[in-house]
């Protein structure tokens, strides 16, 4: 018996078709919120109906919570599934849809809130024994920084509480650039956010992730704090560390009462072989998909049976990891051009096949992308037997993915792939940056 009979995708892009087609192996019904832009995209070709909820300005359309809780009740949804980004980490739309007497397919409320502020976070971090980087909590003005900084030691690194995506970050690396970075951290942080709270962490040039139950990921191929490349497992920590990890992402969700799918992020300093609690993520991430291939779980039709009141559907000592797997992020940008977006119709769309190779995507050719959202085309994943193996297999497939019409970061990835650092895991958060201003991009672009 299905969870649902019908489902809401308050999404958009890949994971909107990713969580279509969970619904129809599920045997629920889905209705998919397309804005004016997106119409005519592959999940509302694919789902079993679709409703316009705005404009294609995202603020006016996709972040409109009255509005998308109306359309759910209006097409007859009993749940709603926020995907990534836009509403799915906002504690107030997981509160209206509870009092629209909708299921929000997530974590509750509470646990969005108390994760979701990342000084909070921090703080229930401390509480629950789960170690952090040295840093501070909120700084009140620039003798306060300038305090902190001189204690934790240089590079530090400057966060917004509510931030996200890279933005309202700032990176010091001594004490003459504190003055300048705080305020325009503070200015992005506020411009994005609506609030320019910042905080403070010493600089650790290596990220991991970590899943619960389900092992970690290591997210350090990343440009701009944007990660870009993923892969499962973590090929820098040993069999000693991964344990401390999953053992403290455990002790954190607990502390929360956490419920569904969420992502633990830890920083791993290579020099000192020490891990730190950096934020969670309480929704599906970008990246599920590696941890997907290695475990053989289905993490999205996961979360529906856990909002539908069922138990998980495995034990810990059901989850087995099964050799390696790497995810690339196709997205519409010129590498050549500092990786500027390039809205525009696909010419040509042949994304690669094969043996445990697989594509999330929601493109064909002859789809125009829109310039109102961010430029992820697809997500490339494959799985080995070993590490070199899978990134053998990956070269491949990024080789064979053909496309046309605009350019891509596929020959970025390509670059990534070869280079001696990625095989010797030698990768860090700075590394693709570093790599930038020293090389160009190669040029095997289709367009």
């Amino acid at each position: 018996m299905p969870p649902f009979k019908r489902l809401f995708v308050a999404n958009r892009g890949e994971i909107a078709v990713r969580i279509v087609r969970a619904c129809e192996r599920l045997g629920i019904e889905s209705v998919v919120a397309v804005s004016d832009a997106d119409r005519d995209t592959l999940a509302a070709r694919l789902a079993t109906a679709s409703v316009c909820i705005g404009p294609a300005q995202a603020a006016k359309s996709y972040l409109k919570a009255e509005a998308i809780v109306a359309a759910a009740m209006g097409t007859g949804c009993e749940a709603i599934h926020p995907g990534y980004g836009f509403l799915s980490e906002r504690a107030a739309f997981a509160r209206l849809c509870a009092e629209a007497g909708l299921v929000f397919v997530g974590p509750s409320p509470e646990a969005i809130e108390a994760m979701g502020d990342k000084i909070t976070a921090l703080k229930l971090a401390e509480r629950a024994g789960v170690p952090r980087v040295p840093g501070s909590d909120l700084i009140e003005d620039l003798a306060a920084a300038r305090r902190v900084a001189d204690r934790i030691g240089y590079p530090i690194m400057l966060k917004a509480s509510a931030g996200g995506g890279g933005r309202g970050m700032r990176l010091v690396r001594s004490a003459n650039e504190i003055g300048e970075a705080l305020e325009s951290a503070a200015s992005e942080a506020k411009a994005a956010f609506g609030d320019g709270t910042l905080y403070m962490e010493r600089f650790i040039t290596d990220a991991h992730g970590n899943v619960l139950h389900l092992g970690e990921r290591d997210c350090s191929t990343q440009r701009r704090h944007q990660k870009l490349i993923e892969e499962a497992p973590s090929p820098t920590i040993d069999s000693a560390l991964r344990l401390r990890l999953c053992e403290a992402a455990l002790r954190l969700a607990r502390h929360v009462t956490y419920r569904s799918a969420g992502t633990v992020e830890f920083v791993y300093d290579a020099d000192r072989r020490e891990a730190y609690f950096l934020e969670m993520n309480t929704r599906i991430q970008v990246e599920h998909p590696v941890t997907e291939m290695v475990t053989g779980r289905d993490l999205v039709a996961e979360q529906i049976r856990i909002a539908g009141g069922e138990p998980v559907s495995f034990t810990q000592e059901d989850v087995q990891i099964d050799g390696h797997a790497i995810e690339c992020r196709v997205n519409a940008e010129d590498p050549r051009r500092k990786f500027t977006p390039c809205p525009g119709q696909l010419e040509i769309w042949a994304p690669p096949v094969g043996d445990d190779v697989r594509v999330d995507s929601h493109c064909y050719a002859g789809y125009r992308i829109p310039p109102f959202y961010d430029s992820l085309l697809a997500k490339l994943i494959v799985r080995g037997a070993n590490r070199a193996a899978t990134i053998d297999r990956m070269v491949e497939a990024l080789a064979a993915f053909e496309v046309a019409g605009v350019p891509t970061t596929i020959p970025f990835h390509l670059d990534v792939l070869r280079s001696d650092d990625f095989h010797a895991a030698r990768v860090h958060t700075g590394w693709v940056d570093e790599m930038a201003a020293e090389t160009p991009a190669t040029t095997r672009v289709s367009a």
